[in-house]
This record gives structure tokens, C-alpha cells and sequence, in this order.
């Protein structure tokens, strides 16, 4: 295993002006030494992370940092800037910059060294010694924690000589205080990796039965801010005679507090900015929850305010899980980035019922041609020697896995919200979505209210006594009926008369302006992926077909085609430049070659709920283009569904698919140019994708 720093990736004289800089220095300094594969790459990924939280700290330092697949093994670069570099920390530029790069499946050991690294940066002795060094080999040393040579990284190198080596008569001197903390950097390797619950901190003698606090750290990486948040805590703990006991749930594992030990503490803080593993293990204990920054930046306020709470009785509500974003004031996050946060974990366990629902519906177009959804069920009649009945067959498993991502949309919006609490009532408002057929974006109306009702109905307090069935009991009854009551008279008619009213109107343009036509269907199929306007527009398309003639097959075609053009679109754009998506879209691209293939628009609902700003404008472009072209070309089409299954079907097929492949290309390139163009402001930085917790990645 290679050392983590070595002297060639120091700079104690860092030139650079911006962080975008000091990182790309850095950067090159790695990859000269063959531990970066794509410079540029890896550069995107670190501004990936710092696009979702500022990476300066108190005190003067910068930690960017970021796991990438462009990383060979964990790396750590060092620089030293005399004019300062402003990373975002709250007061003022760092002189200090450390690059920590890990690969994206990192070892134990050196994410465990990365995270002691962490807690040393909270050490003013430690900081102050990198500050004085003047050669690069002793600073690596330091930092790696190398022995008494560490120690030294200060001195001067003629020091000893011109003193006469005289250190006898000093053997506490600071020198020595700087090389205690980083003396032993196995053990402190595995006291982090491996946090201690069981063991109690240093014995204090402010009060007989000190206050217990237990706390839970945790970043989207896990490598830097959830160790140093959990030393600050503990070091806090110790000047205010509080006993804290941290759980960082990082990189390097995590081990779970002892039960007894949660049992027994007065108080509990979450600082996190990612969700708390096994959250309901604290419930019913006075909580503060904020952000990780908020841990590492103001932890004494924190330990003052979750034993104010204690003081006045004030407990969590049982199985509350409340999101960082919506009580951490330090992690920068307005309300359309909790949003995003929320609507980005319904897709992410949706994916699965999209690609498995999709492909399987794709093969039985492939085995059993346009009329398979024709095929009376195969549980009353299936022939085992007949492809006929094993399309049938995949196609109705892939209906019936269809099925239920509106519901799986609309539970886990809500579940994102208001933890497990929001199942039951976003299932159900998904379902009832479905049963009056506001699609897509009604499941994402109902996940958002099924969130917002039992987030509302768990700050009502309420007895002791009743605390015990207000989870299993009382919250899905409430939550489940106003949701139920908001989806069937609030939201459902509204959208039913849109969809009404847009169907009367397109069939008022049959015989006007093809061309015209063609550029607003394209529109409507590609502006919500699935929902209202989409299904309008397929509704007007598929009704035509009852009596058909040459315009209701051009408007099917031109439906059909546009409805391809952004799984398609998406596909083609995370294979030509993939370091613009995060790792979870570059593996949906791969099925959405075969969904947009098969005409199956929701294909790219993964990427619009991530970046809705760019990818709903670039595909609607591209929608545009298609309809257009293929209402100009004439193309027809008699079957409904297929992709490019039905081709045989299709009337000018050869300029169906070249209108295809135009309105492709037209949104693979401004998905590209408007990612490609999205850079992270120093005050307000826009979020990135991120990376998976649930099935979602995250970059760190």
C-alpha cells in the first residue's frame, strides 16, 4: 500500500488565486505521480462536491475532496497559500489546502487514516506545525504521522546543528506536544474507522453524574466532515463537562452505539448531511438536528441547546426523521434544493420498477410484435409452445412492474420527507393518482402532500401514553384520509379539466398546419415524461386511430417519435460526455437506450428529477424537432406503442428514424452545452446530483 502523501505532492509555495485552481494544481500533482487517471475527470468530480457544500472550515482550512473513479488509490495533496484562498468558510480564506481523493471503492485503511487526518485538522498544535514547516519531506511526514521526525517539520534543517543537538534539557517542549497527536497514527487509524462507544472519554469531575449526549455524524463522502464534526463535538463535550459519544457513520464503516448507551443518554445531536442510518433507534429523546458543517463550526451551541431541551422536557416524536435541510441552517440549503433532495429519493427507488417494467415490456415487442398488449391474460390462456404467450406473458409482468412507480414515486417522495411515517399516505396518494389518471406529476403532488401532512401531524404533541401508536396507528390514519381527500377533490379535478380542455384544442388543429402540429405534440411528449400533457397528447394520438385515416396515423407517428427522443437523448449524452452525470445516470443511460428504443418516455424521468432546468428544455427541443420532421415527411403509423419494434409499420420509415435521430441530437447537445455550462457560485453554490444513498449516488 502506497504511502497516503508523499513530499512530491506538497506545495508549501501554492501560487493559485481560486479554489478551482489550488485544485487543479494539486490535482496535476497527483496525477503525475500516476494516482489520478483523467485529470479533467477528477477535477469534475471535486467540483461536483463542492458544489454541494462549501469545503472551507474555520480556522483557515480548505478540505476539497471527492471519491472518483478516477482515482487509483486514496491520495492526499498538501498546499501552503500566503495570500489565502477563499473555499467558503465562514471566516475568511484558508492557507492550508488539502486535497483528499479516494477511489470510488476505497480500502478500510487508508479511509481510516484519511478520517484521523480529519480530527487532527481541529488540533491548533497540528495546524500551527504545517504553517512553519519549510520542507516538503517533513511536512508529509507530519501529516502522515510518521514518528518523531514529524515533530520536527517546523525546525529549520541546520536547527539541531546550530543549537549543538542541545535537546536534553527540554523534553516538553512544544516540538514534542506537536508530534503527540500524530505519533501514533495506527491506532488513531482505528479508533476512528472504528468508532468506541463503549468507552468512556477523558473522566471529568465537573459534576457527579455528568449529562450523557450520544451523536450521529455523517457527510455525503464520509471522509472529512463526518470526523471532524465528531471530534469538535467530543472536544466541546469535554470543556463543557458534557460526556458525547459519536457514531461517524463514514467511508471506513461504521459501528453502532451500544444500545444501553442510547438508553441511557439525556440528549442526542444529528449532524449530518445525509440520512441517519437506523434514525429510529433515538427516537423520544431531546434531538437537535442540523447539518455536519454545524457540528464542526458551532458544536458548543449545539451541546447548550440539546441540554436546553432536556431541561424543558422537549423530546423527538417517535420515528421522526426530519431531513438536515430542513433544520440545519449552516448546510446552505434552500427550499429548492430540499426539493430536489426529496423528489431525487422517490426516483431513486422508482429506477429499478422503470428498468425492469421497461425491458421487460421492450422483449415482448421484440418476441411478439405491436398487437402483444392485445393478448387476453395469459393466467386464463398461455400455450407453452407459442412465442405468442411468453410475450405475452413478459409484457403483462412488465405492465404490472409499471404499475406501481407512480405509487413507488409518490411513498418514497414522502418518505424522503418524513421518514417511514410518509409510506402510507404517499403509497396511497400515488395510488389514487393512478385510479384518476393524473400520471407522473400527479405522484409527485401527492408524495410532496403525504410528506408535508405527516410532517405537520408529528409536531402536534401529544401525551406520552399515546406516543406509542401514533406511528402505526394514528399517523397513517390521519395522513392517509387528507391526502386521500386532497387527491380525489383538490388535485384530481384540476388536472382532469387540462387534460380535457388540451384534448379539445388539439383536435381543433387536425387539418391545420402539419408542421405545427408536429412541434406541439413534440412539446407535450416530452415536457413531463409520462404525466398529464403527455398522456394527453398520446390519448389524442391513440383516439385517432379508432377511425383512421392519413392525419390521425401522421399524428400517431409523430407522437411516437417524439415520445423517443429523450430516453434516447439522455442515453447518447451519458455516453459522450459521462463525467457530466453522476454515476447512477450513467448506469440509467444504459437502459434508457433500450426503453427510448421501445417508446417508453418515463425512461428519462431519473435525469429530468435530478436537473429538471436542463433536461425537460433539451428534451422538449428535441421533441420539437421530431414531431416537426416527421409531420413534414409524412410518416404514418397504425400501431400505438412499439418503438422501433413496429418499423414495419411505419409509412416512410427511413425518414421516421432520421427525424428521430435529429430531435436526438438537437437535445443530446443542449443537455451537454447546459451541464457543460453550470458552474458552482462561491456564496450560493448550485447542487450537484447527488450520489447514492438509497440506490442514488452522492458525490463526496
Amino acid at each position: 500500500m502506497s504511502e497516503l502523501i508523499t513530499a512530491e505532492l506538497v506545495d508549501l509555495d501554492l501560487s493559485a488565486e481560486t479554489k478551482e485552481a489550488a485544485a487543479r494544481s494539486l490535482a496535476e500533482r497527483m496525477a503525475a505521480s500516476g494516482r489520478v487517471t483523467d485529470l479533467e475527470g477528477f477535477l469534475a468530480d471535486v467540483a461536483a462536491r463542492e458544489a454541494q457544500m462549501p469545503t472551507g472550515l474555520d480556522g483557515g482550512i480548505g478540505i476539497p475532496h471527492c471519491r472518483s473513479e478516477h482515482v487509483t488509490e486514496p491520495t492526499l495533496a498538501f498546499g501552503r497559500s500566503a495570500a489565502g484562498i477563499d473555499f467558503g468558510a465562514p471566516d475568511g480564506p484558508a492557507d492550508l489546502i488539502f486535497l483528499i481523493a479516494a477511489p470510488a471503492g476505497g480500502d478500510a485503511d487508508h479511509l481510516s487514516i484519511l478520517s484521523t487526518l480529519a480530527r487532527h485538522l481541529m488540533d491548533e498544535t497540528f495546524t500551527g506545525a504545517l504553517r512553519t514547516a519549510t520542507a516538503p519531506e517533513r511536512t508529509a511526514a507530519l501529516i502522515r504521522g510518521d514518528g518523531p521526525g514529524a515533530g520536527e517539520a517546523d525546525a529549520e534543517p541546520g536547527a539541531a546543528a546550530e543549537s549543538g543537538a542541545e535537546v536534553e534539557p527540554e523534553p516538553a517542549t512544544e516540538p514534542s506536544a506537536q508530534a503527540a497527536e500524530p505519533a501514533e497514527p495506527d491506532r488513531d487509524a482505528q479508533s476512528v474507522a472504528v468508532p468506541r462507544p463503549t468507552a468512556a472519554p477523558t473522566p471529568f469531575t465537573a459534576t457527579p453524574a455528568p449529562f450523557r449526549i450520544v451523536a450521529i455524524t455523517s457527510c455525503p463522502t464520509g471522509i472529512a466532515h463526518t470526523y471532524m464534526a465528531a471530534e469538535s463535538l467530543e472536544k466541546a463535550g469535554q470543556a463543557a463537562g458534557v460526556e458525547v459519544f459519536v457514531e461517524t457513520q463514514g467511508s471506513a464503516g461504521f459501528q453502532r452505539l451500544d444500545p444501553q448507551l442510547i438508553a441511557d443518554a439525556d440528549g442526542v445531536i444529528f449532524a449530518h448531511d445525509v440520512e441517519v442510518r437506523e434514525k429510529e433507534r433515538f427516537a423520544g429523546k431531546p434531538t437537535v438536528d442540523v447539518g455536519v458543517k454545524a457540528g464542526i463550526n458551532r458544536p458548543a451551541e449545539l451541546i447548550a441547546e440539546v441540554r436546553q431541551k432536556a431541561a424543558v422536557g422537549e423530546t423527538s416524536a417517535p420515528a421522526r426523521a426530519a431531513a438536515p435541510m430542513d433544520k440545519g441552517a449552516d448546510t446552505g440549503d434552500n427550499f429548492a434544493t430540499r426539493l430536489r433532495k426529496w423528489l431525487m429519493t422517490g426516483v431513486s427507488y422508482m429506477v429499478p420498477f422503470v428498468a425492469a417494467g421497461g425491458l421487460l415490456i421492450a422483449l415482448a415487442f421484440a418476441i411478439g410484435g405491436y398487437t402483444v398488449n392485445k393478448a387476453p391474460s395469459v393466467a386464463e390462456h398461455f400455450l407453452w409452445t407459442e412465442s405468442a404467450s411468453w410475450a405475452a406473458l413478459l409484457f403483462q409482468i412488465g405492465s404490472v412492474a409499471f404499475g406501481f412507480l407512480v405509487p413507488v414515486l409518490a411513498g418514497f417522495i414522502a418518505y424522503g420527507m418524513a421518514d417511514r411515517p410518509g409510506l402510507v399516505p404517499g403509497f396511497v396518494g400515488g395510488a389514487i393518482a393512478l385510479t384518476i389518471n393524473v400520471g407522473f406529476l400527479g405522484g409527485l403532488i401527492a408524495g410532496l402532500l403525504a410528506g408535508a401532512v405527516v410532517m405537520a401531524v408529528q409536531r402536534v404533541r401529544v401525551p406520552p401514553v399515546l406516543r406509542g401508536i401514533m406511528p402505526v396507528v394514528v399517523i397513517p390514519l390521519i395522513s392517509s384520509a387528507v391526502v386521500g381527500f386532497l387527491m380525489f377533490l383538490v388535485v384530481g379535478k384540476p388536472i382532469a379539466a387540462l387534460q380535457k380542455g388540451l384534448t379539445d384544442w388539439l383536435s381543433g388543429l387536425t387539418g391545420a398546419n402539419a408542421i405545427i402540429l408536429g412541434v406541439l405534440l413534440g412539446l407535450m411528449m416530452c415536457f413531463d415524461l409520462g404525466g398529464p400533457l403527455n398522456k394527453v397528447a398520446y390519448a389524442f394520438a391513440v383516439g385517432g386511430l379508432a377511425n383512421p385515416n392519413e392525419g390521425s396515423l401522421k399524428v400517431m407517428a409523430a407522437v411516437m417519435a417524439a415520445g423517443m427522443v429523450p430516453p434516447l437523448a439522455m442515453a447518447l449524452a451519458t455516453t459522450v460526455r459521462g463525467r457530466l452525470f453522476t454515476k447512477a445516470e450513467r448506469e440509467n443511460g444504459k437502459a434508457a437506450w433500450v426503453l427510448g428504443a421501445s417508446f417508453i418516455t418515463e425512461g428519462a424521468i431519473p435525469f429530468a428529477a435530478a436537473d429538471p432546468l436542463r433536461v425537460i428544455p433539451s428534451a422538449m427541443a428535441g421533441g420539437a424537432v421530431t414531431g416537426a420532421l416527421s409531420m413534414a415527411f409524412g410518416c404514418t403509423l397504425r400501431a400505438p406503442h412499439g418503438g422501433i419494434f413496429v418499423v414495419p409499420l411505419i409509412g416512410q420509415p427511413f425518414l421516421y428514424l432520421l427525424a428521430i435521430a435529429a430531435g436526438v441530437g438537437v437535445s443530446t447537445a443542449l443537455v451537454v452545452l447546459l451541464k457543460g455550462l453550470r458552474k458552482p457560485s462561491p456564496t450560493h453554490p448550485a447542487p450537484a446530483p447527488a450520489d447514492d444513498e438509497a440506490g442514488v449516488p452522492a458525490a463526496a
